[in-house]
């Protein structure tokens, strides 16, 4: 998919988004979309795949007479797909050392980035369920534009990975293409995760068996979950708890049968555009309505195993967002309380999806987090991530 749009001409762009990429219908009643469920059911691969290209090109059509500029490569590896978006250098950014980093509401005051002074220039974003490594687009775009490397994947079953949902049956398969992608960095380069949503599981199960590739893991009002605690049971107030949900929902998939445990979650398009995209345009609400997948119901019902010695190893940055009906801001509240990162951020007026409702302010965040410093004793004697930390150590 992703190269067969990469060849498509500006004007046949233009003519795929005029093609009549339906919007969603505004939220209505959680009972009320198991109509639209089955229909979407019953489109073949290829007519989801033709839906999803003429969503992403009204998107970026869109984006590029807005006065984006864009260029879209996709990188095989790995069980999963990865994209990527290659765009001259320039950008934005000001530091702040670890030891003082505050809460802070995002604004539109420009940010000036040293990448002299990185630890890292690879940041890997991991989306949440349901949706694929095309979440991301504006945010590749911005961080590219910053002069940083930026790579989405698409998890097992997500995105351009087409994988039954219904036969994943563990974090460790679902996570596959995020480890695969850490196990083949070279030895001693880092990256910065970046999760969303439930992709917070996948990168909590990373940062307990990578911990060594990961510089800095950045949690977007994601799962970051404690040793022994369930994806699921973070969205258990705004879903109820997980007995009841199982029992009750109507959007549950049976993979194996109506006599066997469900297997996956399907949720309307009306419930998804209430509790994800409550901010977020219409042009990224017609994306989404058309590319996400059903979601593995396994992997975010499994407990995970987190230990102090790897996971705790790792500087984790949570970033909370103020209208997010997914994940209310109260439930966000107690995820830092009972798990307390390093340093937490805020987006203001930023729905469940602020790469889609407030990109720039996310994008703001993302080149602050990637300027923390690490500690010197993380360093070994001499080296530049070193000398640049005592540097900034005797400025402030």
């Amino acid at each position: 998919m992703g190269n067969a749009f990469a060849c498509m001409s500006r004007k046949e762009r233009r003519g795929a988004a005029a093609s009549g990429v339906s919007r969603s219908k505004r939220m209505g009643s959680a009972r009320s979309g198991r109509g639209g469920a089955a229909a979407a059911a019953k489109l073949t691969p290829a007519e989801e795949e033709l839906l999803h290209r003429q969503a992403l090109a009204m998107a970026i059509h869109q984006h590029l007479d807005a006065g984006g500029s864009m260029s879209r490569r996709i990188d095989g590896g790995g069980g999963g797909g990865s994209m990527s978006r290659r765009i001259g250098p320039g950008g934005s950014a000001s530091s702040r050392r670890h030891g003082n980093l505050p809460d802070s509401v995002a604004n539109a005051k420009a940010v000036q980035i040293v990448l002299e002074n990185l630890e890292t220039k690879k940041i890997v974003l991991v989306h949440g369920e349901g949706f694929g490594a095309w979440c991301w687009y504006k945010t590749i775009s911005l961080l590219e534009e910053a002069g940083l490397d930026p790579v989405a994947l698409d998890l097992t079953g997500s995105g351009i990975d087409h994988t039954d949902a219904n036969s994943i049956a563990t974090l460790e398969d679902y996570s596959k293409p995020l480890m695969d992608y850490l196990n083949k960095l070279p030895e001693n380069e880092k990256v910065v995760l970046v999760a969303h949503s439930c992709g917070g599981a996948s990168v909590s199960y990373a940062l307990e068996h990578c911990p060594k590739k990961i510089s800095k893991a950045v949690f977007l009002t994601a799962t970051m979950v404690k040793d022994s605690q369930r994806p699921f049971d973070v969205f258990s107030e705004e879903l109820a708890s997980a007995d009841v949900f199982l029992q009750e929902s109507q959007f549950l998939l049976y993979g194996n049968g109506k006599d066997k445990p469900p297997t996956g979650l399907r949720f309307d398009k009306q419930q998804i555009k209430g509790l994800y995209f409550n901010q977020s345009p219409s042009k990224d609400i017609a994306l989404a309505t058309v590319s996400m997948r059903p979601i593995p119901l396994a992997p975010i019902m499994e407990k995970l195993s987190l230990t102090p010695e790897n996971y705790g190893t790792v500087r984790r940055y949570f970033i909370q967002t103020l209208d997010d009906r997914m994940l209310s801001p109260d439930a966000q509240e107690k995820l830092v309380r009972d798990n307390p990162p390093d340093g937490i951020f805020k987006i203001k007026g930023g729905d469940h999806c602020p790469f889609f409702s407030k990109p720039q302010s996310l994008h703001k965040i993302l080149l602050e987090i990637a300027q923390i410093q690490a500690p010197a004793a993380l360093f070994p004697p001499g080296t530049k991530a070193e000398t640049a930390g005592e540097e900034s150590a005797n400025k402030s």
